[in-house]
């Protein structure tokens, strides 16, 4: 049993025998509910104290029973105290208390649901960029792994409610569903998109045919980690100069060249100048791949007149110190 579970089973237990005592000197003795309250803690205290009336045959025999009975449980409840208290159970229920806390002030935030390997990677990615995310699991033995590496988390089952809303899903922007079981990936996704209905919610999808059930479910898009290894993997043999190319322009290491979106801000002084105007390229010498604006519509290689709107968002490839500064003239941070 799980040391804290054992403690409150132990105090429950001791207030248990300590309210059979009280009634049972009540009715048995016919005393006040505090003469028999006070009469059953001096009997389980065993400090020796004179009983607080005379007791009859029947009051005697109740009290050995209390004695033999109360003492083994109070032996009982100091072992499960010592062993909570050893094992730090103290300061781990209150750095989970604290870490509830921070959790509760989260806001935009998002969901990743399964530390496995697909989990970990997009936690890990989360992590460097950085922006605010949380990990529901329910193995012990991730939640030491994600606790050694210093992730937010929340200890228990994706599929229900009580979880999601713990981790903030009504305030959350974004889920993602990475266990290993499709079954369990709808169902998060279902559970999820009843509790925010407005949620962008991305599920791994292992088996053939499990992507249009996940959409089905509210999905708001699917990736099949399996299908996206293979078309890579054939990718580098057909065209490995076009692989090394996104590797390098798509990997967190590389510092040499980063492709990256940037969204618009309404406040930027970007919004209402082209591409020309703006002078991304000539002066930052970033180059804008592709202009997704706010309606979805998505321009491909823009022509250098096309115009930028609030709520874009601006595809690059360039140095990362020239796209961080960029990053701030788009967010209205000037530059």
């Amino acid at each position: 049993m799980d040391p804290l579970r054992h403690l409150k089973f132990s105090v429950a237990t001791l207030f248990t025998i300590i309210g059979c005592g009280t009634f049972g000197y009540f009715f048995i003795e016919d005393w006040t509910l505090f003469d028999s309250l006070y009469m059953t803690v001096i009997t389980l205290a065993t400090v020796g104290f004179r009983e607080v009336h005379d007791l009859s045959d029947q009051g005697k025999i109740f009290t050995i029973i209390l004695i033999i009975s109360g003492t083994g449980i109070i032996a009982y409840v100091l072992g499960s105290l010592i062993q909570f208290m050893v094992e730090g159970q103290l300061l781990k229920l209150l750095g989970r208390k604290k870490l509830k806390t921070q959790i509760g002030k989260l806001n935009d935030h998002y969901i990743v649901c399964g530390f496995g390997r697909i989990g970990h990677m997009v936690s890990k990615e989360f992590g460097a960029k950085p922006i605010p995310f949380v990990i529901v699991e329910k193995d012990p033995h991730m939640i030491e792994r994600i606790e050694r590496e210093g992730y937010w988390y929340v200890e228990g089952d994706a599929t229900d409610d009580d979880t999601l809303l713990e981790a903030g899903i009504n305030k959350a922007k974004g889920l993602v569903t990475a266990v290993t079981s499709d079954t369990d990936n709808v169902y998060i996704t279902l559970t999820a998109r009843g509790l925010n209905p407005s949620l962008f919610i991305l599920s791994r999808a292992g088996e053939e045919g499990s992507e249009k059930k996940l959409l089905r479910a509210g999905a708001s898009k699917v990736i099949s980690p399996y299908t996206i290894g293979a078309y890579r993997m054939a990718q580098a043999v057909l065209r490995p100069s076009v692989v090394d190319f996104i590797e390098i322009a798509t990997g967190r290491e590389s510092v040499e060249l980063q492709l990256e979106e940037i969204q618009v801000a309404e406040c930027s002084e970007l919004v209402g100048k082209n591409l020309v105007n703006a002078g991304i390229r000539q002066s930052m010498g970033i180059i804008i791949v592709g202009i997704k604006q706010p309606d979805g519509h998505m321009i491909f290689n823009p022509s250098p007149a096309t115009a930028i709107v609030s709520g874009a968002t601006l595809i690059t490839l360039g140095e990362r110190p020239a796209i961080n500064q960029l990053e701030k003239i788009a967010f209205g941070q000037g530059a």
